[in-house]
């Protein structure tokens, strides 16, 4: 993790996912916490995906790696809403050296703005035809409460690809038991 990281990067060797955030919005920064954010869908969303057993609080976000989960930002020393970041504070190179270490068998952007920031170029909802080494690149719909045109079914999409990789064994079992 940076020294002056708003928050610590939840990251580890063999994860399934890991989501990419823009950065983390002011009430994160105020508690230590992912996607704590008044009205923010995303805790509620992993756990009706079957992403979690059960519907995990903001305080609780290191407890995704036992389910094969990471969580990082595009963004790490900045926080606030996506409008309010400075420019030039994305890392994308942080990024990728971050995911070429861990190579999670997906990384996901929570918000077309990070991963567009991140692929420098605009894109569609759903798996990209970029990867970072063997990590596949996934584009979803911003969970926060700001994002009005919100769809699930992106999300789905992310949740039953997951479950693909599952039946034929690649790269989807939690850090814990991988390596």
């Amino acid at each position: 993790m940076q020294a002056d990281a708003i928050l610590p990067d939840v990251l580890a060797p063999g994860l399934r996912l890991v989501l990419c955030g823009s950065a983390a919005g002011t009430r994160s920064a105020q508690v230590g916490a992912y996607y704590a954010g008044p009205g923010n869908r995303f805790w509620p969303l992993l756990w009706r995906l079957g992403l979690t057993p059960r519907q995990l609080a903001p305080d609780e976000f290191g407890d995704v790696l036992a389910y094969g989960i990471g969580l990082t930002d595009l963004a790490k020393t900045v926080s606030g809403p996506d409008a309010h970041l400075a420019k030039g504070s994305d890392d994308p190179q942080g990024l990728r050296r971050r995911i070429r270490v861990c190579e999670p068998a997906i990384l996901a952007f929570n918000g077309k703005r990070p991963a567009e920031a991140y692929l420098r170029r605009k894109a569609a909802f759903g798996l990209q035809p970029e990867t970072i080494g063997p990590t596949r690149i996934f584009v979803l719909p911003s969970t926060s409460r700001a994002n009005a045109r919100f769809t699930e079914q992106p999300w789905h999409d992310l949740a039953a690809l997951l479950a693909s990789l599952r039946e034929f064994g690649q790269n989807t079992e939690p850090a814990a038991r991988s390596r």
